[in-house]
């Protein structure tokens, strides 16, 4: 193979050209244990994403693909944000550099950011040699889910009723309290109805495990949940604490915990033993919740960045 990978990008791979880099993904994620791009990248790969999003790809001499990168550039001002992956069959052969070098061209004058799933020593030598710094960090917990009450009985403040989703009607609801939940969440907190009904098109999606917190016709928070299949986040198939958010005005009546109960209830219903869910790491508050509730340090997320 040669040493030299071809590197070009795209507004939108073609479909050929998506299903190898999912099958890249899919060889990463056994090979390292962890899956490489995020959510949002993964959708984006296969669907597009907004106005300035780039496709990167590596190819080998005989075409094939040697890594992928999804750059994202937003409106063209503040830090441009991007993910990477090798493939583990041409890893130490200048493709991480390459894919980064081209990554780095797209952002031109602005900072860069770019997201090391699994902070595994491979992705942070390449940053760090590039003269990257860490500026975030996203733990991955888990906890067993054996210890969960099947059936719990959640305290309700008066008059607060706890139902699942309705497709087709609790969108605006839920996409308006999610939005006050994580207004200064630079990912959540900005979701459109049309990143929304991406996730509803999705096959693991399941209304049945996607609950809300009503007084009357006034939503006031949900616990949104998720099953990742066996081989997308261990070889059992695994919970997830997808989106647990809680209007700021209902702050303090102990939804947040009654929504945790029926949530975490739902998922050992299910049959799964583990569950898992993502917190910033200098959330301190919000980290000894989870590990009061049972939850410990699993993996980790790291954004490098760099300014030109």
């Amino acid at each position: 193979m040669s040493t030299a990978p071809h590197v070009r990008d795209v507004g939108r791979l073609e479909p050929a050209d998506v299903e190898a880099v999912l099958a890249l993904l899919r060889a990463a994620t056994a090979a390292d244990g962890v899956r490489p791009l995020s959510e949002e990248a993964e959708l984006r790969l296969q669907h597009g994403g907004p106005a300035g999003g780039r496709d990167v790809l590596a190819t080998t001499a005989d075409g094939a693909p040697a890594g992928y990168a999804r750059f994202e550039g937003g409106d063209g001002t503040g830090d441009a944000e991007a993910e990477l992956v090798v493939s583990p069959d041409c890893r130490r052969r200048g493709v991480g550099r390459a894919l980064l070098t081209r990554l780095e061209e797209l952002a031109g004058d602005r900072p860069l950011r770019v997201w090391a799933h699994g902070d595994l020593p491979g992705s942070a030598h390449l940053a760090r040699s590039r003269g990257y710094t860490r500026a975030r960090v996203l733990l991955q917990m888990r906890r067993d889910l054996a210890g969960v009450d099947p059936e719990p009985r959640p305290r309700l403040p008066g008059g607060v009723l706890l139902r699942t989703f309705r497709p087709g009607r609790d969108e605006e609801a839920w996409l308006r309290v999610n939005a006050r939940a994580f207004a200064h969440h630079p990912e959540q907190g900005s979701w459109t109805p049309a990143d929304l009904q991406l996730r509803e098109a999705e096959p693991w999606f399941d209304p049945a495990g996607f609950f809300l917190a009503w007084d009357d016709d006034r939503l006031l928070g949900s616990h949104w949940t998720k099953v990742h299949p066996p081989g997308d986040e261990g070889p059992e198939a695994v919970g997830e604490v997808y989106v647990l958010g809680i209007d700021p005005d209902a702050q303090g009546l102990g939804l947040g915990r009654a929504l945790t109960d029926v949530g975490l209830a739902h998922l050992r219903g299910l049959g799964l033993r583990q569950v898992l869910l993502y917190v910033e790491e200098d959330n301190t508050a919000a980290v000894r919740l989870y590990e009061r509730s049972g939850f410990t340090r699993h993996a980790v997320d790291v954004s490098w960045r760099r300014a030109p």
